[in-house]
């Protein structure tokens, strides 16, 4: 068995623990438990390295997007201080790019680029429309992610055709990307339209994407 699995058990309790520490509102409980699943993520990720035919540029490229994740979510657990919101956006943010530059480094360029790019623009506006009146000053920040995010599940979805991955990797990396994509819509849907009291539940579709996105580096 791969190394990189052995961890996920030990991940499932984890994010368990934390979904079930928000819905109880243990503060104290959230503060282990979410840096600690993002920690056993980048241990998925860091686990590649003993594979016999690791790529070093992907697994880089994860564990960069991983680290500004983890500031991320230790800064979203202050969901009260407006700034630590802000700190959490920028540092998903440059997360995105992270993972951005490695899919389109070694994802390809085809036709169906052009689909996926109108869907995700569709997307984008629809729900830009949704949520832009509770947006206040955040408007100009929250447009910038969308945009970014957008770009990053597209060129995660050009994997598909690039033969530098398998059709197991592929489908991994662009189901990571829409899970963290949709994880990132619920948040945004609750804060900024309207609440919803099972928006906790997102953090099963956030650490899900992670995963797949670290454990895709253990399988050149």
């Amino acid at each position: 068995m791969k190394p990189a699995l052995y961890p996920i058990p030990v991940l499932a309790v984890t994010v368990l623990w934390l979904i079930r520490a928000e819905f109880q509102n243990q503060q104290r409980q959230v503060y282990i438990a979410k840096p600690l699943s993002t920690l056993l993520i980048i241990a998925v990720a860091l686990l590649s390295l003993l594979e016999p035919a690791y790529h070093p540029f992907y697994t880089a490229g994860i564990l960069v997007g991983l680290f500004f994740s983890l500031g991320g979510d230790v800064a979203l657990m202050f969901p009260e201080k407006p700034k630590a919101f802000l700190v959490g956006l920028v540092l998903f943010l440059i997360a995105h790019i992270a993972y951005t530059v490695v899919f389109t480094a070694l994802g390809r360029f085809s036709a169906w680029d052009l689909l996926s790019a109108f869907l995700l623009l569709a997307a984008a506006a629809g729900f830009y429309r949704l949520i832009r009146s509770g947006l206040g000053v955040l408007k100009g920040p929250v447009i910038g992610y969308m945009v970014v995010i957008s770009v990053m599940v597209h060129r995660a979805l050009a994997t598909l055709v690039s033969p530098l991955f398998t059709l197991g990797q592929a489908l991994m990396i662009a189901s990571g990307a829409l899970l963290f994509y949709l994880s990132d819509m619920i948040l945004a849907a609750n804060r900024f339209w309207r609440p919803w009291k099972y928006h906790h539940w997102s953090l099963l579709l956030y650490y899900t994407g992670q995963l797949f996105l670290a454990l895709a580096a253990s399988f050149f």
